[in-house]
């Protein structure tokens, strides 16, 4: 079994909420809920999810490039949230981060070449030289040329940029790189290209990665096991194959039977999610799904569920921890969801 290169204990973040004329704290938003998982060396986590359920924030509590309010993050067996700023340093050469907009993530007044030595002259690694032969030698890696050093980030498309923004990530050797929607600000024609890069990339450098999309086909592509966020809650994890042809929260069948096939053929039912996402500052008792779920019962809006796995596919749903209760779908379904 691959050896654990990252553990995520019960993370919490809570934005407080002010008010009044002395700005006092009126509540919060809990844009993460207590939520866990691990990631082991040489796989792709993948992360999914609607927009304000929590993910990103995700990703950049595991940088700590905002702080949690409670949990645990442990990087090879370190724990990441009380470290100093001086042994964070030395975490960030192992773990990077690929970011959504790749024109915004880089600076404009920069060379190529600065972008791409600069992790090198914040870390001390190598010489003036040794780094501009780096930068050469990262730029054919990820698909451009080392006469491209000398451009700037504006003469490029934004397929390059986002091969740029992948070479800056890999100019210290991580270990880890966190991929924040990589692709979703690509044209379709773009983000195979770029996704079948980074596959090949994961394999030449032996890199882990996790991966935040809210997009589940390109998320199946690349990732080999998949977490489903809900309302700041991790309420679904598996292995990518499992959870795409046997899903069992109702919120991930529904999010996967909206997804196109590409056989006209194949017909399926399409399961509708009514309602409006609650809000994160006033989250719904029990589940955080129940008001928008077709199969609620009266526990779910009262108790919150507790994740359960069964041979490695975790779920927090009450249909699924309690076996008779499974029976309330097949019921409902046999009955044309009456």
């Amino acid at each position: 079994m691959p050896e654990l290169l990252l553990e995520v204990n019960g993370l919490k973040k809570y934005f407080p909420i002010t008010g009044g004329l002395f700005g006092k704290k009126v509540g919060e938003v809990k844009a993460v809920d207590d939520v866990s998982f691990f990631v082991k060396k040489g796989e792709t986590l993948g992360i999914v999810g609607e927009s304000g359920c929590g993910k990103s924030t995700t990703g950049r509590l595991l940088m700590r490039l905002i702080e949690a309010s409670d949990g645990s993050i442990r990087f090879e067996d370190k724990e990441i949230t009380r470290m100093s700023k001086t042994e964070l340093r030395k975490i960030r050469r192992d773990i990077q981060m690929v970011f959504q907009d790749p024109y915004a993530s880089l600076n404009p007044r920069h060379s190529i070449e600065e972008i791409l030595e600069e992790p090198l002259i914040v870390h001390g690694i190598g010489t003036k030289e040794e780094r501009k032969k780096q930068v050469r030698e990262m730029l054919e890696v990820v698909g451009l040329s080392s006469f491209h050093a000398r451009r700037y980030p504006h003469q490029f498309s934004g397929g390059q940029r986002q091969r740029i923004g992948i070479a800056k990530a890999l100019m210290t050797k991580p270990k880890l790189i966190i991929a924040d929607e990589p692709v979703s600000a690509l044209d379709v024609s773009i983000q195979a290209q770029v996704l079948n890069l980074m596959k090949d990339i994961q394999k030449e450098f032996g890199l882990t990665y996790i991966f935040i999309a809210h997009d589940l086909g390109v998320v199946r592509h690349i990732s080999d096991r998949v977490g489903v966020m809900y309302l700041g809650r991790l309420i679904e994890l598996s292995d990518s194959e499992e959870l795409y042809e046997n899903p069992k929260h109702p919120y991930t069948q529904a999010l996967l039977s909206a997804v196109p096939v590409s056989d006209p053929d194949i017909k399926r039912e399409i399961i509708m999610i009514e309602g409006e996402l609650p809000s994160p500052a006033n989250p719904p008792a029990g589940c955080a799904f129940h008001t928008r779920c077709a199969f609620c019962m009266d526990i779910c809006t009262t108790i919150r569920p507790e994740g359960r796995t069964v041979d490695g596919h975790y779920v927090a749903c009450h249909l699924v921890n309690d076996v008779d209760a499974a029976q309330v779908i097949n019921n409902k379904k046999e009955n044309g969801g009456e």
